[in-house]
C-alpha cells in the first residue's frame, strides 16, 4: 500500500516533518519521496506544481488522492488506515475534541515562533522595527506559558493531549522541537523542554529526523534572547 504513496518534502519544514511522523506511526515504511532544497527553490518545480496549485511543500499523493496541507494529509492517514499501527485519533468525543484543539492551537505556537525565530527573513530590512520585535517576543513568551500549563495539567510525562501519544503530538512535535535546536532559554518552556527530551527518541520521530539536522545538530542561536 506505501508504494502507491509519494510525498515530495524539504527537511526541517514542520509541516513536511509532521507528514513523515504519521506515515512511520501507521506504518506505512517503503513510501516513494522526493526530498527538495529551500535553498536551491527545488519545492517550486513542475512536479510540485502539477500536485499542488500553492506550489509548496508537503505535497502527497496517494493512488489518485492528493492532499497537500499537512494537516489534511495527516488526518487522511489516519481515516484511511485507522486500524493500522498507532491510533492517533481517540474513539471518544471528549478525548478527540482535546486532541483537535491542541492540534489546531499549534499554529498560533508555530507563527509566533516564526514571527520571533525569522523576523530579520521575512521582514524587509526597511520595515524592520525593535518595537515590532519587542512586541513579538513578548506574544511568543505569553504563548510559550499556555503551552507549559497545558503539560503541568496533564501531568509529569504527559502527551499533549493526554496519556497517550496522539496526532496532536505528531503535528506539535516538529515546531516544539525548534525551541531547544534556536536555544531557547529552558527556563521559558521547561514543560515544553521536559516533553521535547521525552519524545525526542520515539522511533516515528528519529526515523523521520530532518537529515540535515542530523549533519548539523546545533541551529543558529535565534531565541537565545528570548
Amino acid at each position: 500500500m506505501a508504494q502507491s504513496m509519494l510525498l515530495y518534502w524539504s527537511s526541517g519544514s514542520p509541516p513536511c516533518w509532521r507528514v513523515k511522523i504519521a506515515l512511520e506511526e501507521k506504518q506505512l515504511q517503503g513510501y516513494k519521496h522526493k526530498l527538495l532544497s529551500f535553498d536551491k527553490n527545488e519545492h517550486k518545480c513542475e512536479e510540485v506544481k502539477a500536485l499542488n496549485p500553492r506550489v509548496q511543500v508537503p505535497s502527497f499523493k496517494h493512488g489518485v488522492i492528493v492532499v497537500n496541507e499537512s494537516f489534511a494529509a495527516c488526518l487522511y492517514l489516519e481515516s484511511a488506515f485507522k486500524s493500522q499501527g498507532t491510533r492517533l485519533i481517540p474513539d471518544d468525543p471528549a478525548e478527540q475534541a482535546l486532541v483537535y484543539q491542541r492540534m489546531f492551537e499549534t499554529n498560533n505556537l508555530q507563527q509566533k515562533m516564526y514571527d520571533v525565530a525569522f523576523y530579520e527573513w521575512h521582514v524587509p530590512e526597511g520595515e524592520r522595527h525593535e518595537s515590532a520585535l519587542k512586541r513579538n517576543k513578548e506574544s511568543l513568551i505569553a504563548e510559550l506559558k499556555l503551552w507549559d500549563g497545558y503539560l503541568e495539567e496533564m501531568g509529569k510525562g504527559s502527551y499533549l493531549a493526554g496519556k497517550n501519544f496522539t496526532m496532536a503530538d505528531v503535528v506539535c512535535f516538529p515546531v516544539i522541537v525548534f525551541f531547544p535546536r534556536l536555544h531557547c532559554p529552558p527556563e521559558r518552556c521547561p514543560r515544553l523542554m521536559e516533553y521535547y527530551k521525552m519524545l525526542k527518541d520515539r522511533p516515528s520521530i528519529k526515523a523521520s529526523w530532518p537529515p540535515h539536522w542530523l549533519e548539523k545538530p546545533e541551529g543558529q542561536d535565534m531565541l537565545k534572547n528570548l
